[in-house]
């Protein structure tokens, strides 16, 4: 497992990680998992995973399967925007347990950057994977420093867009728009919140995923953040 990202890694070519790049070690500080075919459709589902739960995997299942994609790259910034507070669990190990995660789904691929904003997570990829929390985001003026224009130049380099809806979600609201595409996410599972199990809301924590559950058991990274101490620096 590499120190942490630094770079954006050679091996990556038109935001792609280069499978053989990244089985021979030569992601330069990106860390990947190659998944199977990767020289198929490709989409990018950028997100902190913090800690990875139910609903990430039935929303990258979902994805994969409407958007007829050959693989789904989960990609963790360093510091993703609007969650610069988060420091438990450290990077390296939200990124060690995504190998977890994708070590067994073999359509699954691990990206790990420095890239903050969606319009470079997502740059070469067929699509981006996305909840309808984060589109409002993308879509928000504020972002851009109030600059209609920047946010209509940022959307406009976006790939095909596959969207999440949450609870309460006006899908009408959200999904109306040219390469937007809604997912067929079950309503039990737009309830999922990673802050509410961070939070440590009644009954979230079985919203985690068998090996985000196995990280906590060793690490106590969610269930009692003061004890936990990184596995991966």
């Amino acid at each position: 497992m590499p120190s942490g990202p630094s770079e954006l890694p050679a091996g990556r070519v038109a935001g792609r990680m280069d499978p053989a790049a990244a089985s021979t070690g030569q992601d330069r500080g990106v860390s990947a998992t190659p998944a199977e075919g990767a020289d198929g459709v490709v989409g990018c589902y950028p997100g902190s995973f913090n800690p990875p739960t139910v609903a990430h995997l039935a929303v990258a299942e979902a994805a994969r399967s409407v958007g007829r994609l050959d693989r789904i790259d989960l990609v963790v910034s360093r510091v993703a925007l609007g969650k610069e507070d988060l420091a438990v669990p450290a990077f390296e190990d939200r990124v060690a347990l995504l190998h977890d995660v994708a070590r067994t789904r073999p359509w699954l691929g691990v990206v790990a950057t420095d890239a903050g904003l969606i319009v470079d997570l997502a740059q070469g990829y067929d699509a981006v994977v996305m909840g309808a929390d984060k589109w409002r985001q993308v879509n928000d003026p504020s972002w851009y420093g109030g600059d209609l224009s920047a946010r209509d130049a940022a959307l406009g380099q976006l790939p095909r867009v596959l969207l999440a809806p949450r609870a309460g979600d006006a899908l009408e609201e959200i999904g109306d728009r040219p390469g937007v595409t809604l997912l067929p996410v079950a309503e039990d599972h737009r309830t999922v919140s990673a802050t509410a199990i961070r939070d440590d809301h009644p009954g979230a924590r079985t919203w985690m995923l068998p090996e985000a559950v196995a990280f906590d058991a060793r690490t106590h990274a969610w269930s009692d953040p003061a004890r936990y101490r990184p596995e991966h620096r």
